[in-house]
């Protein structure tokens, strides 16, 4: 069965040459000029992986990004910018979304396409982040990974993106380990790292803070200069 892959821009010859390439590379290709257009192939049928124009007139990239990852969480999103602003790949990054910066090459994009089709084939098949209940205990904290949900020492549920999630599911599973920024995003999200791409230093931030990590003086997420970031705690799985 071929993947269905639903092109989102509000450029109709932007939508006919990558149809026409998609195509020619086996892909079943959709196209939708707006949300509503989208909105409507999503409901009808079954889409593997959504390509995403950011700046589109009316609702915007980021907003119909959310929109399905929240209806459809098992279909792959690819967001298409030009912008290049570190909060917009952020944003993608934590609704569980990649992103492509413009200008691409054809063979670029495929190549990514077909990243994150595999990544959502080894989740759907249990062979990303687990899905069986499975949980981790650390510095008082509890995790629970098939629940996907994370309490404090004093019994508090903490809310996590997507983003968050993966990410800290990748420094559980990878405790005292040097790892590197383009290494956190393979693992985190089974995705090749964009040049410049620091993202991932604004997501570690981020899920400091949730922890009660202080940035100044960390003691869970410590930054190896030159080098990237460690787990230190001793994580016991239960």
């Amino acid at each position: 069965m071929l993947d269905h892959v639903l092109v989102v821009d509000d450029d109709r010859e932007t939508c006919k040459i990558l149809s026409q390439y998609l195509e020619g590379e086996g892909f079943r290709v959709s196209t939708a000029h707006d949300g509503a257009g989208m909105r409507q192939v999503i409901a009808r049928e079954s889409v593997s992986l959504v390509l995403l124009d950011l700046m589109l007139s009316g609702e915007d990239g980021l907003t119909l990004a959310r929109a399905v990852r929240d209806g459809s969480p098992q279909v792959g999103i690819l967001i298409l910018t030009g912008r290049g602003e570190t909060v917009d790949q952020i944003v993608g990054l934590e609704m569980g979304a990649d992103y492509l910066s413009k200008p691409f090459r054809l063979r670029e994009l495929l190549a990514r396409m077909r990243s994150v089709l595999r990544r959502m084939a080894a989740t759907s098949a249990g062979n990303g982040v687990p899905s069986a209940p499975s949980r981790a205990r650390f510095a008082g904290w509890e995790f629970d990974l098939g629940a996907r949900e994370l309490v404090t020492p004093d019994g508090a549920a903490v809310r996590l993106t997507p983003g968050e999630f993966d990410l800290l599911a990748t420094f559980v599973t990878n405790p005292n380990e040097v790892l590197n920024r383009d290494r956190l995003l393979v693992l985190a999200r089974n995705r090749e790292a964009a040049p410049l791409d620091r993202a991932i230093d604004v997501q570690v931030g981020r899920l400091r803070r949730k922890l009660g990590d202080d940035p100044e003086t960390p003691t869970l997420i410590k930054t190896v200069r030159g080098s990237g970031y460690i787990f230190t705690p001793t994580v016991e799985m239960l």
